[in-house]
């Protein structure tokens, strides 16, 4: 896939977080990240292009037929590594010690510990998304995804994500919830 494929791919139609938005802001908050090598840097770039590029709600292995992909079409020496940590934003679960692991996961989890209106707009297009799941069905799911979220002693895996987001993203939690309940 060319770059401009990655492109098209993200503003396919029914995209509404999912996105090159989401994608734009990722790379935004990797430009962020003090101490990086270079390769650490190209490995998450290509992490962070790669990890949406199949996104069909409908689905339930969007995480790994993006893995596949980047697998066909990432430079050799980067694909494993990759690869790898595109599947890790299936669970969103982080070993200790996987810097880039913790730092891939922090980034596309960053908009948990959005200011309200940012959140709102992100649960909104999230709803968008899956318009074809009935009201009672989605509250239940979405409810249960945040729950699992909210119920972890550490949502942001980096510590310095954790530091700047983590209580922001459980009032954000909470709120959500809250208004999934009611």
């Amino acid at each position: 896939m060319t770059h401009e494929e990655l492109v098209a791919a993200y503003s396919a139609p029914g995209r509404h977080y999912h996105d090159l938005s989401h994608i734009e802001d990722c790379l935004a908050r990797l430009d962020r990240v003090a101490g990086l090598d270079a390769r650490d840097r190209e490995i998450l770039t290509q992490a962070i292009w790669w990890h949406d590029v199949v996104y069909d709600p409908q689905r339930s292995d969007n995480e790994e037929q993006s893995a596949l992909l980047a697998e066909r079409h990432v430079a050799p020496d980067l694909r494993d590594e990759v690869a790898r940590l595109i599947r890790l934003t299936r669970t969103h679960d982080v070993a200790s010690g996987d810097q880039r692991g913790a730092l891939l996961i922090s980034i596309d989890l960053a908009i948990l510990g959005a200011d309200d209106v940012a959140y709102d707009a992100y649960a909104s297009a999230i709803r968008r998304e899956y318009a074809h799941v009935p009201d009672e069905a989605y509250r239940a799911g979405r409810a249960a995804v945040l729950e699992r979220f909210a119920s972890r002693p550490v949502i942001y895996p980096d510590p310095v994500f954790a530091a700047a987001l983590d209580a922001q993203a459980r009032a954000n939690l909470a709120r959500e919830l809250k208004q999934l309940r009611s």
